[in-house]
C-alpha cells in the first residue's frame, strides 16, 4: 500500500472511531477527531460569496457548515453581505452612480434587491442577488445545513443583536434542534457577543480574534468559541483555549480562518483546532478528513 493511501485509510478509520465513540470517550482516548469544515461565505471560491448560489455549492460539495455575514439596510432589513460597501460584489456603481461610497446602511432593501451580485464573479452567476437573512436561513434549512452567523460591524447597527435573534426565532432557528448543533453566532465585537449571550443564553457564540491567554477566562463567561486567523494560532494557544470551559460548560473550541490550502489545513489540524473555515472547504476536507 502506498504511503498516501495508507494515511488516507488511517484518517478515515480514526474518523469512524471518533464518530462511534461518545465525545467523552473520544476525548479520554486522546483523539479529538478531524476538524469541522466550514464554508466561508458559502463555497466562495466557486460561487459568488454570501449568495444563495454559494450556499448551494457548499451543499453540492457535501459541506454541512456555512459562515455568513449579516448587516442592515437603511430601512431595517437584515441582509447577507461581507463588505460595508456594495461596490466590490455588486453592480451598484452602474445602478446608482451618484451614491458613493455605496455603504450598505445607506440603501433600502428594495434598492439592494435591484443589484446584480453575481456577474463580478463570472457570467454563469449573472443575476444573483444579495439575499436577505430570511432568504438565507430558509435556504440553509432547506439544505439541512448549519450556520456560523457573523454580526458584521455591529457598532454600525444598534440593536442588530436583538433583531437577528428575533428573525432566527421567527424562522425556527432557536428551537432545541437548531440550538443543539446547527447555529453559532459570532463577531469581532466582544460586547456584541456578550449581548447575544445575555439575550439568549442558549445560543452558542463565538469571538473572532485572538485574545491574550490571560484574558480567556473573561471570554469564557459569554462565548463557546475563540476563532482566530490561521496566521495567529499555534498549538500552545489552542491548548490554552481548550483549558477553559465556555459559556455552556464545555471546553472552549477554536475555529480558525481563512484556510484555503491543504498544507495550512494540515498545519492547523496538527495544532488541534476544532474547526477550519475555508473558501475551498472541499480542499480542507480532502486534506485532513474533516466533516
Amino acid at each position: 500500500m502506498h504511503a498516501r493511501t495508507a494515511a488516507a485509510t488511517t484518517t478515515a478509520l480514526l474518523a469512524t472511531v471518533a464518530f462511534l465513540l461518545p465525545a467523552s470517550e473520544a476525548a479520554a482516548d486522546g483523539f479529538a477527531g478531524p476538524p469541522v469544515v466550514v464554508a466561508h461565505r458559502g463555497a466562495s471560491a466557486y460561487a459568488p460569496e454570501n449568495t444563495l448560489d454559494a450556499v448551494d455549492k457548499a451543499h453540492e460539495l457535501g459541506i454541512r457548515w456555512l459562515e455568513n455575514d449579516v448587516q442592515r439596510t437603511r430601512d431595517g432589513e437584515l441582509v447577507v453581505l461581507h463588505d460595508g460597501s456594495l461596490r466590490r460584489t455588486t453592480d451598484v456603481e452602474q445602478v446608482f452612480p451618484g451614491r458613493a461610497p455605496w455603504n450598505v446602511r445607506d440603501f433600502t432593501a428594495a434598492e439592494i434587491a435591484r443589484l446584480d451580485a453575481g456577474s463580478w464573479f463570472g457570467p454563469a452567476f449573472a443575476g444573483a442577488h444579495v439575499p436577505t437573512l430570511k432568504e438565507y436561513v430558509e435556504r440553509v434549512d432547506e439544505n439541512h445545513q448549519k450556520l456560523l452567523l457573523e454580526l458584521k460591524d455591529p457598532e454600525l447597527y444598534p440593536g442588530i443583536e436583538q433583531q437577528t435573534l428575533k428573525l432566527l426565532g421567527n424562522e425556527g432557528w432557536l428551537d432545541a434542534r437548531h440550538l443543539a448543533d446547527r447555529l453559532v453566532v459570532q463577531s469581532f465585537d466582544a460586547d456584541s457577543i456578550r449581548m447575544v449571550h445575555a439575550l439568549r443564553p442558549a445560543v452558542r457564540t463565538g469571538f473572532l480574534g485572538t485574545p491574550p491567554v490571560e484574558d480567556l477566562a473573561e471570554y469564557a463567561a459569554f462565548t463557546d468559541e475563540i476563532n482566530p486567523s490561521h496566521g495567529s494560532v499555534s498549538a500552545a494557544y489552542v491548548a490554552a483555549v481548550h483549558g477553559y470551559l465556555g459559556a455552556h460548560g464545555r471546553p472552549l473550541q477554536v475555529f480558525t480562518w481563512t484556510v484555503d490550502t491543504a498544507a495550512i489545513a494540515r498545519t492547523v489540524t496538527g495544532y488541534g483546532v476544532d474547526g477550519v473555515i475555508s473558501d475551498k472547504p472541499d480542499v480542507v476536507r480532502d486534506a485532513v478528513g474533516g466533516f
